[in-house]
């Protein structure tokens, strides 16, 4: 859906689609794709069109596309993505030190698919795609519109790793996309679902925090990701939230002082067939 300036929403929209005042045919096209793509309002940019008109009178989120950066705005302020903490930890990994905790819970290992049921800001998936190597993959699922674009076309942004994979956004339910995969697709499935009780925390994740998807992690859920996954399925949850009782899993041991713990349960053991997976 794109809209000129002359034919702005007549209704408040949640989430509109634009770019930056200095806009040009490509990137234009780029991001009408991007907004087509959610299924959400694109509204053509310029000078005298200021992005707080828009969030005054139009909508409660942008996604806000410029020739080199994407940036998600709101109320609240900007956030451009960024490696983030991801940065950090592949250094680590670079470095030689095996301390990431997607190393000790998950194991993941070279060559391996992962499905990333909880995209958000794309740091664990892009610590996974490093462990796993050009030779394994990486898919990430995103629930949230505002979020899937801006780290699918903030990933598209970045200098790949030369020791990672891609990691391939896809905008999709999770429990609904596990549904339609077959037994051991891929070796490890993870969550991060988003925690019950708030906490200070950066910039960054209270962004996250006010457009992220909040539907609870069900049994049923955590079951198809238990057939789908051949090895492991990892869950990450705070140690405040009353999410694993809930659903009757043990997490792993951790510190006292620790804020997030993290739990593991068995796959199915059961691999498809090269060509039979059925995933993008």
């Amino acid at each position: 859906m794109s809209l000129p300036s002359e034919t702005l929403p007549s209704s408040r929209q949640p989430l509109l689609v634009t770019t930056s005042d200095r806009v040009d045919a490509p990137l234009a096209q780029r991001a009408r794709s991007a907004a087509e793509a959610v299924g959400v309002p694109y509204v053509e940019r310029h000078h005298k069109l200021p992005l707080k008109k828009l969030l005054t009178d139009m909508a409660d989120a942008l996604i806000v596309f410029e020739s080199t950066a994407v940036s998600l705005v709101d109320a609240e302020g900007t956030l451009r993505f960024s490696p983030g903490l991801a940065h950090l930890r592949v250094k680590q990994l670079d470095a030689g030190v095996m301390e990431d905790q997607l190393v000790r819970v998950a194991g993941l290992r070279e060559g391996e698919r992962v499905l990333d049921c909880t995209l958000g800001l794309g740091a664990d998936a892009q610590v996974a795609a490093r462990l796993v190597g050009p030779g394994g993959s990486v898919i990430g699922l995103e629930k949230s519109p505002a979020l899937y674009l801006l780290v699918r076309h903030g990933l598209q942004g970045l200098e790949r790793h030369p020791a990672a994979c891609p990691v391939s956004a896809v905008y999709a339910d999770a429990a609904e996309f596990l549904r339609t995969l077959p037994d051991g697709a891929f070796d490890v499935v993870l969550f991060d679902p988003m925690f019950e009780r708030e906490r200070k925390s950066s910039a960054a994740f209270e962004a996250l925090r006010r457009h992220a998807d909040y539907s609870p992690l069900t049994r049923e859920t955590v079951d198809e990701a238990r057939r789908v996954a051949r090895r492991v399925v990892v869950l990450k949850g705070s140690r405040y939230s009353k999410d694993f009782k809930k659903l009757g899993i043990t997490p792993e041991p951790a510190r006292p002082n620790a804020t997030v713990l993290w739990a593991r349960l068995p796959g199915s053991g059961n691999p498809v067939h090269p060509g039979e997976d059925g995933t993008p």
